[in-house]
């Protein structure tokens, strides 16, 4: 048995860990890297990157199949699966290479490769044959796709996002149970690349949506590419030597049986923090045995441990999980002297089409910290200027602010360039930015982001700031 002692022990080789090795590293030489399986980040290579390879081959498919509307003749649109899967997993590769090549520029005594359990605070177990004392450790073991057991009856034909990328052919079928941002992404996906999807869901959730208009607006925009209940009743879920047979209520409430190739488990994703061995450190944990943390410190309680990125479940996204290693790295490498650390406005983006994104606070959030006192300002894009010339006059954007104030709270959105105008918004509210003061931003014509001004417009006449906009308002462009 070997015996080891460093400053920081940093578990966990993805994101979060990378970022917090090199933070600490800025205040102390001994440092490691502890990776129970293998180095890189879900983001190349399971999520972020090879969802959006398989989108953007969608979007062509899409597009195409839909040149007519502008009057251009394309034929019929032919989908060769193998290779666009091929593709997928080209640039995905690629993507995890780069990742690898930086995890090969730490040097080989600060990476060790094995499963790391805590005997007490500070000493850690990896593997059978090394103890290894630790002044500091940061948890950052990510999280794993989560199958609820009740699908597990798909038997051979039960898939994860995990599994998709590696197919060499696509599918004829798959009925996707979770329709969140992994279900979206991939089951519209699917669907524009020819394979029948069915999608379950649970709840009334569509994907991350909080505001119940934007919600209704988008459940109806997916449900004409594909069959999606929000809250279904599924009575039945069977394996047979033609694939997974689903029994469920439809649309009228009667019962119906279909088959699919595979059936795609996206119910979310869960920590890995089991197996950690947290019991024998003594941490506060809550009822789903997690470590009771502070997100602005990453300190769990008052203890020299440390916790960062999707293991935490706090808010599962790559650049929330590279500044909360950026956080948790320092801190472990400056202990004792630990200090809260910037946390952005909150800001997601789901790339289906139109796209989905929010940034700030959420409606429920805008009302509780308003104490009901706030406005909400709205475009539908179905008359705004831009996004018709382009084909994408679809979806809702609203937006929340503070009467008497008018400072701006945040929005929420299902539309063309979500990806775009999420990020000027999540700007403004970090900026502490009045609709007033948003206004007096410039606005370029013709463009998406007019419907941003139109909605802004909107708000600032809710929130009694100043005269209503005029209906022709010229000022502004034909269809700003």
């Amino acid at each position: 048995m070997q015996d080891r002692k460093v400053d920081v022990a940093v578990i966990g080789g993805g994101t979060a860990g990378m970022v917090a090795y090199r933070q600490a590293r800025k205040h102390t030489d001994q440092v490691v890297l502890i990776e129970a399986e293998q180095f890189g980040t879900t983001c190349a290579r399971v999520g972020c990157m090879p969802s959006k390879l398989l989108i953007a081959a969608s979007d062509i498919a899409h597009a195409a199949s839909h040149a007519q509307r502008f009057g251009i003749q394309a034929g019929p649109v032919q989908v060769d699966g193998r290779a666009v899967l091929q593709r997928v997993r080209r640039h995905r590769d690629r993507f995890v290479g780069g990742v690898l090549d930086s995890v090969g520029k730490i040097p080989a005594e600060d990476r060790i490769l094995g499963r790391a359990r805590f005997v007490d605070r500070q000493t850690l177990r990896v593997g059978d044959d090394l103890t290894l004392r630790a002044g500091r450790t940061v948890i950052a073991t990510g999280s794993r796709t989560n199958v609820l057991p009740f699908l597990t009856d798909a038997g051979s034909r039960l898939v994860t996002s995990d599994d998709i990328f590696d197919w060499t052919e696509l599918p004829g079928s798959v009925v996707i149970f979770g329709p969140g941002v992994i279900g979206l992404e991939l089951g519209q996906a699917l669907s524009r690349l020819g394979v029948r999807v069915r999608m379950f869901g649970v709840g009334g959730l569509v994907g991350p949506i909080q505001d119940p208009e934007i919600r209704a607006v988008a459940l109806q925009t997916f449900q004409r590419e594909f069959p999606l209940d929000p809250d279904s009743k599924v009575h039945e879920i069977r394996e047979t030597e033609h694939g997974v047979q689903i029994t469920f209520d439809d649309a009228d409430g009667d019962e119906a049986t279909e088959t699919f190739d595979y059936l795609l488990a996206a119910t979310g994703r869960r920590p890995n923090i089991d197996g950690l061995g947290l019991e024998n450190t003594d941490l506060e944990l809550d009822d789903q045995g997690m470590p009771v943390f502070d997100p602005y410190t990453a300190q769990c309680g008052d203890s020299p441990i440390f916790i960062a990125g999707d293991v935490n479940n706090h808010l599962p996204l790559l650049h929330e999980a590279a500044d909360e290693g950026r956080i948790a790295g320092a801190n472990a490498g400056r202990w004792p002297d630990v200090r809260t650390g910037l946390r952005r406005t909150p800001l997601t983006v789901v790339f289906t089409d139109p796209q989905i994104a929010s940034c700030g606070r959420t409606i429920q959030q805008t009302d509780e910290h308003c104490r009901g006192c706030f406005a909400v300002g709205s475009l539908d894009f179905r008359n705004q200027g831009r996004s018709r010339v382009m084909g994408k006059s679809r979806g809702l954007l609203r937006v929340y602010a503070e009467h008497g104030t008018g400072l701006f709270m945040g929005a929420e959105m299902l539309g063309p360039a979500a990806e775009h105008i999420a990020h000027l918004l999540a700007w403004s509210a970090q900026s502490r930015l009045t609709v007033g003061d948003m206004l007096d931003m410039p606005f370029y014509h013709p463009v998406i982001e007019e419907g941003l001004r139109t909605a802004l417009q909107d708000l600032a006449g809710k929130l009694q700031l100043g005269p209503d906009r005029p209906a022709d308002c010229m000022d502004c462009g034909p269809g700003g």
